[in-house]
């Protein structure tokens, strides 16, 4: 499941090398959890549970995310849903970790940290996607706390979550200035599914509604105000385990490709042996060494406390998740029609490679950031 060539790269240490061993033991000791995606929720939840009770949520505090891109590449490596699990309850779960008051940690961590409880980051709205700063859904402040009304859209773990992380405009400032993170339990009256989302690789995704949600004061994750702050961290962070999740899976597309290349006969040879065969085959693999190299450079400059790392996670989640989709489509091609067979392990990994290249942020969005870190040399 993972390089182990890559892995004794120095930007690993010997606790990396360990907890990649241990996750890939136990993906193939857990491969039942999401043999059925017939009902995503269900299976997540599943997923959820076992993970959270064999501690592997434990990686969040304090944050090493050199393991936590190691866990979602193996992860993602044996299953999209096995991947998506980990990676929701981790990025909604990280806002808590560090903006929290001390009660907050109390009440939500523990079922949090064991997968008793579901989390969710309710951020984007279907006219404020790669635009954080424009969000609209309302959060007006009342003598008893605050009162949300409006909406959210496209919310991962949305319609199974206990609790919601959400953004909402509290008009401090205008545009990002204006921004307050709070903590919305699932129960909270006012709070609706207001529908349920089907997408090309079937997994838990809803739109809410806020109808008169009404909110204690203590429900406010970190200020009043720094909502986007907020945002941003955590997107920041967990690009470059996007990346990850890609690296993951273009490996397996790689694998089964090499695989069914060297098992296909053809012209009295096997496939494996066609020159344009092994030049596609030469392609893929210098992609996916990149996009592990990009990625581990990424984790390792976040790790080492660079505060320039944001460049580097979306150098990694850009090249990774571009080149996972080139790999993926190689792959299937070198199948040929039984790639195009549905449910078999390619025609899977072809769809459900597609989101990473949106999920936070755009492939778009990720050259805008780059661009704009980039400094001019002194001549």
């Amino acid at each position: 499941m993972l390089d182990e060539a890559i892995v004794a790269l120095p930007f690993y240490e010997d606790h990396h090398r360990a907890l990649a061993a241990q996750i890939t033991t136990w993906c193939e000791d857990n491969s039942s959890l999401w043999t059925d995606t017939s009902t995503p929720e269900k299976t997540e939840l599943n997923i959820i549970r076992a993970l959270g009770r064999d501690g592997w949520f434990t990686n969040l505090h304090p944050p090493d995310f050199r393991s936590i891109c190691l866990i979602r590449e193996a992860l993602a490596y044996a299953d999209d849903l096995a991947d998506y699990a980990f990676s929701i309850q981790a990025l909604a779960t990280t806002p808590v970790l560090r903006h929290a008051s001390p009660a907050q940690r109390d009440r939500h961590l523990p079922a949090l940290a064991s997968g008793e409880q579901v989390a969710a980051f309710a951020l984007s709205e279907e006219k404020a996607g790669s635009d954080a700063a424009a969000v609209q859904l309302r959060a007006d402040r009342t003598t008893t706390g605050y009162v949300l009304n409006g909406d959210k859209a496209w919310v991962a773990n949305g319609g199974m979550a206990d609790l919601y992380i959400v953004i909402a405009r509290t008009g401090e400032g205008p545009g990002a200035l204006g921004l307050t993170a709070f903590l919305v339990p699932a129960g909270t009256p006012g709070l609706h599914i207001r529908e349920r989302v089907t997408t090309i690789a079937p997994r838990a995704l809803a739109h809410l509604t806020f109808e008169d949600c009404s909110l204690p004061p203590d429900s406010v994750l970190g200020r009043p105000g720094h909502g986007f702050v907020v945002a941003m961290e955590v997107l920041e962070r967990f690009r470059m385990t996007v990346g990850a999740a890609a690296v993951g899976f273009a490996r397996r597309a790689m694998h089964t490709a090499l695989i069914h290349t060297a098992a296909r006969p053809i012209y009295d040879d096997r496939l494996i042996n066609l020159p344009t065969v092994r030049a596609t085959l030469a392609d893929m693999e210098v992609k996916l060494n990149a996009s592990a190299l990009l990625v581990a450079r990424a984790a390792w400059e976040l790790d080492q406390g660079n505060r320039r790392f944001a460049k580097h996670s979306s150098i990694a989640k850009l090249h990774a998740t571009e080149a996972a989709q080139e790999i993926i489509d190689a792959a299937l091609q070198l199948h040929g029609a039984a790639g195009l067979v549905a449910d078999t392990p390619t025609e899977r990994l072809y769809r459900q490679i597609r989101s990473l290249r949106i999920y936070e942020g755009t492939s778009e969005i990720q050259k805008t950031l780059i661009a704009r870190s980039l400094t001019i040399p002194r001549t």
